[in-house]
């Protein structure tokens, strides 16, 4: 039985394969020049004063030096697709098109009950979508190392130098995309036996996975864990932004920063101007400090005042030791996912007739 499962699967089997050893081949003949790029930029072992600009110079010049800026875009879309595709093509049609096409009264005829067939099915396909994303995660992994190390020690203002808690980079990375892979083919599976036609199975399965991929990061991910809080000074480094309004001479201010001294690689949540204390203030500028907006505008002058009238940064972030705690509960709430949906096709096919 688990034979003849491969057997079938061996188109999508081929397809995966040829897949798998062309990215391969495409970040091995990129992948060493990238790594000898990184360790002539001096990161390792650099003071942590000198650390966040050799970043910044290092991946400004990977971002203009040979495929790399297209390459990691690419890899990131492979990657992020491939549970959907096996969602699509793997799982929709696994019980749809028996039932489709009426092929199920045989199968099911034959000495092997319907439990152990669709045990055998879900189990060799679940296994196969789990196998090729997490793969091809390694395989980016492993590339991309010297973009995340960059990244971790103050690289900014790159495309390639993303937080590891960014939404593309977090759902690439680590052991997400295995709990992805389960989920898409075991949910393609389960719109095949409610729907029991192929098509439609697919496009219920692209919808509803494409929902809940936009609503972990947006509103679940980031409850997971209790967030910290805590208060800064206004920097260089902080990116203030100053608007007009229709009143003369009174502006507002928006203050928002990108890092946290002493937590590296920390995923900011939100940040604003609050007092010393943390409590929100407003964000019109203060009258002793409208002449330096209008003069400097967004400026050291204008943060410079901001400062003396007690004007700090409020941060609500998780510190870089919650990636891991993040991503093995994302994994786990998408397995049982995948557990409760494969349950639900045991009971629905033991009442289909």
């Amino acid at each position: 039985m688990i034979r003849l499962s491969m057997l079938q699967l061996r188109v999508q089997a081929i397809t995966a394969a040829v897949a798998l050893i062309a990215f391969a081949v495409l970040l091995a003949a990129t992948g060493p020049h990238l790594a000898s790029l990184y360790a002539a930029s001096g990161l390792r072992g650099c003071q942590p004063a000198s650390c966040g600009q050799r970043a910044n110079i290092f991946l400004q010049q990977v971002d203009s030096t040979g495929p790399y800026a297209a390459v990691y875009p690419l890899s990131i879309i492979l990657i992020a697709l491939t549970p959907a595709v096996t969602g699509l093509f793997w799982g929709a049609p696994l019980l749809a098109r028996e039932l489709e096409t009426g092929t199920f009264a045989l199968a099911w005829s034959q000495s092997v009950t319907r439990a152990r067939w669709l045990a055998v099915k879900l189990t060799v396909g679940g296994l196969a979508a789990m196998a090729v994303t997490g793969a091809l995660s390694l395989l980016f992994a492993w590339w991309a190392a010297p973009l995340g190390r960059a990244a971790g020690l103050g690289g900014s203002g790159n495309s390639l130098a993303m937080n590891q808690f960014n939404p593309l980079a977090f759902a690439t990375h680590g052991i997400t995309p295995l709990g992805y892979a389960a989920f898409a083919f075991t949910l393609g599976v389960t719109a095949g036996a409610l729907i029991r036609r192929t098509v439609p199975a697919m496009a219920v399965t692209l919808a509803i996975f494409a929902a809940l991929q936009i609503a972990m990061p947006l509103w679940i991910r980031p409850n997971l864990f209790p967030a910290s809080h805590t208060t800064v000074a206004i920097t260089s480094d902080t990116t203030l932004n100053l608007f007009t309004t229709d009143s003369p001479h009174t502006f507002t201010f928006t203050l928002a920063t990108d890092g946290l001294a002493g937590q590296p690689g920390a995923w900011i949540r939100s940040s604003g101007a609050a007092d010393a204390a943390g409590h929100p203030v407003s964000t019109v500028v203060p009258s002793a400090c409208s002449p330096a907006a209008s003069s400097s505008g967004p400026g050291p002058a204008l943060a410079n005042c901001l400062t003396s009238r007690g004007i700090r940064i409020a941060v609500t972030y998780q510190p870089a030791s919650r990636y891991w705690p993040l991503q093995w509960t994302e994994t786990g709430i998408y397995l049982v996912l995948s557990l409760a949906l494969a349950g639900y096709c045991f009971r629905r096919l033991s009442r289909l007739s």
